[in-house]
């Protein structure tokens, strides 16, 4: 690997963290010594890259620093494609339709070559047809970008019905399900609700008293859903 593809890997792998990333995380990935890294990390620290922090306590990249023209490997091309196409065929036409236009967009920097291993990939999704709750996923994603409480009426196993006010944190994709990760009102405490269970949905003007954020992370805890550790 020459300095050049291994410096940008770097940034790469910063840039894939909002956390502090330990230097002997990066020398493990990319296969060099400690003191590689470092050398690494004050180059681009001279070439304008804004990095945080300091030798064992990891570091963190902030925003603000633009790669050079996008440059892919033939592998993370079938990767941006699969994932892109994944996602158009989900019945979420407003996520499928930003899917689309960022292939789009990545195909219109990409050298003409790349440009064409993108435009002849030939990975295909079958596209899903639509199923209960699928309808509510805009309103979900909605709520949980502006950090908003919904109002649900949600039916269990038994078609018990019952009414919350939920704060969503996270909405997970499984095969057959979406699952909504919220912190209940009622129950004083996480849970997971089915989207083909939400009977009815009401976006409110009411933003969480916490920060999402805190609470993703503190779910996670509790799920045991955990970053990868320091050295």
């Amino acid at each position: 690997m020459s300095r050049a593809q291994r410096l940008l890997d770097v940034i790469q792998l910063l840039r894939r963290h909002r956390r502090p990333v330990a230097a002997c995380r990066l020398a493990e990935e990319l296969g060099v010594s400690l003191r590689t890294i470092y050398r690494d990390i004050e180059t681009l620290k001279g070439q304008g890259a804004h990095i945080d922090g300091e030798a064992g306590i990891g570091y963190v990249l902030r925003p603000g620093f633009m790669l050079p023209p996008l440059m892919f490997s033939e592998e993370e091309i079938e990767a941006l494609v699969l994932g892109g196409r994944w996602v158009a065929a989900q019945p979420d036409e407003p996520l499928g339709k930003a899917a689309r236009n960022a292939l789009a967009k990545i195909a219109a920097v990409l050298p003409d070559d790349l440009q064409r291993s993108l435009e002849t990939s030939g990975l295909m999704v079958a596209r899903r047809d639509p199923a209960a709750g699928d309808a509510e996923l805009p309103i979900i994603r909605a709520a949980i970008r502006g950090e908003r409480k919904l109002r649900i009426i949600y039916s269990d196993e038994r078609d018990n019905r019952t009414h919350r006010t939920i704060w969503p944190i996270a909405l997970g994709f499984f095969d057959r399900v979406r699952m909504v990760a919220a912190w209940c009102e009622s129950r004083g405490d996480y849970r997971h609700f089915r989207t083909d269970r939400i009977v009815s949905i009401t976006l409110t003007e009411r933003r969480y008293p916490r920060r999402r954020t805190d609470l993703l992370r503190e779910w996670r805890q509790r799920e045991s859903i955990g970053e990868h550790p320091p050295c």
